[in-house]
């Protein structure tokens, strides 16, 4: 395949190319070939870190042998080129580093069971993207692989902790892939790349086998696309509770995809532009950005008004800071048993070594407390949002960030978190309560770089059927970084 018809198929998303191979206009080793081909093209950006390209390679041939791509069958996903993040997204055999010196030579002993959906659906798998430490850092980067580089411009960040996810896909090197999010890392890249990220509500997905939950329920895993009908899509291939999951969520009575063509009922609309978080004021072009969007979904049919569930910010905050803390120590520990040894200091970034050594202190009774301070502000906000269907929100308070903001130590724990916070602002919330949320690309700075807005619910269905009637009024579509993979 020739490098320019590599681009140009750049330009179909995942739905789109899986269906050129199910009309026979391709096989699913052409869309590969394609996607290498932009891989290569894009080796500057940093976005993928680990290839497996003949593993992929293997699968597309042997996809194509057995004749499902034909039949008709085999799901709106199939052939469809596709990369993960190297964290939460383990593939046996697979280097797994998680953005870990300590861990540079680990291999994965297991598939995890979203990754075996993924695979059943028919994506083929040819690489991992890059990801800051253990996910501990709203930016991509990490000392072990270097920083991934924004397509829209150098200076800023990714985002993270799915950066490398979101800046493949905001290349046009993938139509998705994959990301998790514990306090925004897959909506914090899609609003500095200018993509779609959804975090899924809790439970939708399983950890399995590795694990039953994230952070004690804050974690999620989806992907970054740049439509929200692959958002959808993506979703059906992965919804479901493994065998012995802990807990899960409802099944939806339509599928995500079928769902978002449907009518929506008129949705009462809660707007707010401030952040839950002390800290400065929103930047006014998010501001604007999320009014603007607020007119639109009243043009559309929906009740919208201003206001703004409150927290308790410090019970939040502190509490965050601690499930994060023991998360370390157990990551620490992955990181003793495949050494064989203890770790280094020098083999973990500053702000993990910090969690770590603060892990290490952390009394069961102030973990209990944690847990039980998560669990009371969720009840808190899910009262305040009674008489109200949605929250409409920036997702980041501020234009993307530059690089070295949100990585460094600060000497504690919940001194990192709040300077996070300071940016990020509403993204921990959804984690906290467990509710989905959507960051989709609404907005753009006078210097032209993405500003993402963020709708809140407590379930996918409504969210994505609201970015959906989204994208067809408003649309980013067409719009391309500067970093957009081209011919040479």
């Amino acid at each position: 395949m020739d490098a320019r018809t590599a681009v140009e198929l750049a330009d179909i998303d995942a739905v789109g190319q899986a269906a050129l191979v199910a009309a026979g206009d391709l096989s699913a080793a052409d869309l590969l070939e394609a996607a290498i081909i932009r891989l290569d093209a894009g080796r500057a950006l940093n976005a993928v870190i680990t290839d497996l390209v003949d593993r992929g390679r293997a699968s597309a041939a042997a996809l194509d042998a057995s004749g499902v791509l034909r039949t008709g069958h085999a799901g709106p996903l199939a052939g469809v080129p596709f990369v993960l993040k190297d964290l939460g997204a383990s593939l046996a055999g697979a280097p797994e580093a998680m953005g870990c010196r300590a861990l540079r030579t680990h291999i994965a002993s297991d598939t995890a069971w979203i990754v075996t959906r993924y695979l059943d659906a028919g994506l083929v798998i040819f690489g991992k993207t890059n990801t800051p430490e253990w996910g501990n850092h709203c930016t991509t980067e990490p000392s072990l692989f270097g920083a991934t580089v924004n397509p829209w411009a150098p200076g800023i960040t990714p985002g993270g902790s799915s950066g490398g996810s979101a800046a493949a896909v905001a290349a046009g090197i993938v139509p998705a892939a994959s990301g998790g999010d514990g306090t925004g890392s897959i909506r914090v890249p899609a609003a500095c790349c200018g993509l779609v990220g959804l975090k899924p509500r809790r439970g939708r997905t399983s950890f399995a086998p590795g694990a039953g939950h994230g952070l004690e329920g804050l974690v999620n895993e989806h992907a970054l696309t740049r439509t929200v009908r692959d958002s959808a899509a993506l979703l059906d291939a992965v919804t479901g509770s493994g065998v012995g999951d802990p807990y899960s969520a409802p099944l939806p009575a339509t599928p995500f995809l079928s769902a978002i063509a449907e009518p929506l009922a008129p949705q009462r609309i809660m707007v707010a532009t401030g952040s839950p978080f002390p800290g400065p004021a929103t930047d006014p072009a998010v501001v604007a950005a999320v009014e603007r969007t607020a007119a639109v979904l009243a043009d559309l049919g929906h009740h919208v008004e201003p206001g703004a569930p409150s927290i308790d910010a410090d019970a939040v905050a502190d509490a965050i800071a601690v499930l994060h803390t023991v998360s370390n120590v157990e990551l620490f520990a992955t990181a003793r048993e495949h050494l064989g040894r203890e770790p280094r200091e020098d083999e973990f970034e500053p702000s993990s070594w910090v969690m770590i050594q603060e892990g290490f202190h952390t009394t069961g009774v102030a973990y209990a407390e944690a847990i039980a301070a998560i669990h009371a502000q969720t009840r808190r906000f899910a009262t305040q949002m009674l008489g109200h269907d949605v929250l409409l929100v920036p997702t980041l308070l501020t234009p993307p960030p530059p690089y070295g903001l949100l990585d460094q130590p600060r000497g504690t724990t919940r001194a990192f978190f709040d300077v996070e916070f300071a940016t990020t602002g509403w993204t921990s919330l959804a984690n906290v309560t467990g509710w989905a949320a959507i960051s989709l690309p609404l907005g753009v700075t006078a210097d032209g770089l993405p500003i993402g807005v963020q709708l809140m619910a407590p379930d996918e269905a409504v969210l994505l059927t609201l970015a959906a009637q989204l994208e067809a009024a408003v649309g980013w579509a067409d719009r391309r970084p500067p970093g957009w993979i081209t011919a040479s």
